[in-house]
């Protein structure tokens, strides 16, 4: 059984946050709680008051109990952004960033009471070796034939000479420079003299 919990818009920095969220995933709820007093950060309050929250979730809503429950997934994602500015010397502004983060609580038992029964999965047919034999000789067929059609492309495109009809290539290089060609290229190109 799972429980979730979240925080949306906490005005901490997501950084800040990971460094606390860290120490507590995966632990028992009083040891991630006992953890989190001892924590010299700001972010350790709204985390544990998330466990708390989460805590108090599946007792009420679940029937589950507190001693069996442990930090199965915790995760922290930044939240929007907000924009301000300072000003400093010579008339300049420079960007405050006051950034925020949403955090992720998924609490899970440690030993499954069978209250409530998770979905069963869907058994899977049985594989026939025979048919998949006969799959792969296909897929060998298909990749020599599809070999062959490249192998005589390549052959017939050997003889030809590629031409680049836009004249851009090596040798097209004199006609967009006005190197004696009349036309609007070489009136762009024209030198004025005086």
């Amino acid at each position: 059984m799972e429980v979730k919990a979240k925080v949306k818009n906490l005005r901490m920095s997501a950084r800040k946050v990971r460094l606390v969220v860290d120490v507590v995933r995966g632990l028992k709820i009083d040891k991630a709680l006992d953890s989190l007093n001892f924590i010299k950060k700001e972010a350790a309050k709204p985390v544990k008051k998330l466990i708390n929250s989460g805590i108090a979730n599946a007792l009420n809503n679940f029937n589950l109990d507190k001693d069996n429950l442990f930090v199965k997934e915790i995760r922290v994602d930044e939240g929007s952004v907000l924009r301000r500015w300072a000003p400093k010397a010579h008339g300049r502004a420079t960007p405050i960033r006051k950034r925020s983060c949403h955090i992720n609580l998924i609490l899970g038992e440690i030993k499954d009471s069978g209250e409530i029964k998770p979905k069963t999965q869907k058994a899977e047919a049985p594989i026939k070796l025979d048919h998949k034999e006969s799959e792969d000789e296909g897929v060998k067929i298909k990749k020599a034939k599809t070999e062959e059609k490249v192998s005589k492309d390549m052959a017939l495109e050997k003889g030809k000479e590629i031409v680049d009809p836009r004249m851009e290539g090596r040798h097209g290089h004199g006609k967009m420079e006005g190197g004696g060609h009349k036309g609007f290229v070489s009136k762009m190109f024209r030198r004025k003299s005086g």
